[in-house]
């Protein structure tokens, strides 16, 4: 039943989007180039539209078979709710506070559902590990957003964590409660999303497809982490950890309004002026492939898999600002 939900999702994905790009260019619901933009001609955006129903439904369907992890019923319809408040703030735009609000809220119901276990490995007392968890939950929600800036980085990142997540369970004989099995939903989606955003993009995922995403990635992160391993837990998600932090960091310091749209990303400023969307993207899904290989090695190995993943994120760092100096 698995396998054929997986492909289910990633058939239903591909498909839906067929039909509702069509839809969006019909009503004209274009991402138009502005000067932060690294895309130069309009293109439909909503994809998320497409890909959170068909998430999902495929989710809701391993939920009522018992081949998913606990709460994943409500992690679904919070998920789905946060869509549905990104897809207004896609077309018209929402105050900040507000976004927030509905944010934080979704992270305090999947919270309360979240599997038991301490996501920080018993360091904290239980109220400050949940605490922290919804913090660090809220903050890959709007990275994951931050992040969705160039032709196939999201649908990549999406693939890699979820495929990455699964193989550590599998790796780790700890698949059997369904959490392996939702995560490969996540990569099926991202896979039938990749071919319609690959450069050059015939459409883009919006914040209504990439709000849910990191919420729903966010969420297996936290029961990965829970199940004790921390290690592929931070490593899988790393470079998108390290690109939307350090440039946080940044703009806060200059004291900019680090909340608006800017093109400042590392992997931004490497497209340069080439355009070259393709090669930055091949780049960090090569690095994510290392990534998942170091989870991997974390199962057994994780304080040397986590100081190599260091390694390999500070390296890919530092390819993206040569690119973005030097144009190659």
């Amino acid at each position: 039943m698995v396998a054929g939900v997986t492909v289910a999702v990633l058939a239903g994905t591909w498909l839906l989007i067929f039909g509702l790009r069509r839809w969006l260019l019909a009503h004209a619901i274009l991402d138009r180039p502005v000067a932060r933009s690294s895309h130069r001609v309009p293109v439909p955006r909503g994809a998320g539209l497409a890909l959170v129903p068909a998430l999902v439904a495929g989710a809701l369907a391993l939920a009522a078979a018992g081949e998913a992890p606990a709460g994943t019923a409500v992690a679904m319809a919070a998920a789905a709710c946060l869509a549905l408040i990104s897809w207004r703030d896609d077309l018209h735009g929402l105050p900040v506070p507000l976004r927030l609000a509905a944010q934080a809220l979704a992270v305090l119901v999947g919270l309360a559902v979240l599997p038991p276990g301490p996501v920080f490995q018993g360091l904290l007392p239980p109220p400050l590990d949940r605490a922290a968890a919804g913090l660090l939950w809220l903050w890959f929600v709007n990275l994951y957003n931050f992040m969705d800036g160039i032709d196939g980085i999201a649908a990549g990142e999406t693939v890699s964590l979820g495929a990455g997540i699964a193989l550590v369970l599998v790796r780790a004989s700890a698949a059997g409660d369904g959490t392996a099995a939702m995560a490969l939903l996540v990569a099926a989606a991202g896979l039938g999303f990749l071919p319609w955003n690959w450069h050059p993009a015939r459409i883009f995922l919006g914040d209504v497809g990439s709000v849910a995403l990191g919420y729903i990635l966010g969420w297996l992160l936290l029961v990965l982490a829970g199940k004790g391993y921390w290690a592929p837990a931070v490593i899988l998600p790393l470079y998108y950890l390290a690109d939307a932090s350090i440039t946080l960091a940044r703009r806060i310091r200059r004291r900019e309004r680090f909340w608006q749209a800017h093109r400042e990303h590392f992997y931004q400023r490497a497209v340069g002026q080439d355009g070259d969307h393709a090669a930055v993207a091949r780049t960090i899904l090569a690095g994510n492939a290392v990534l998942i290989a170091l989870a991997l090695l974390a199962v057994t190995e994780p304080l040397a898999a986590t100081a190599l993943a260091g390694i390999t994120v500070a390296a890919l760092l530092a390819w993206l600002q040569r690119r973005a100096l030097h144009g190659r």
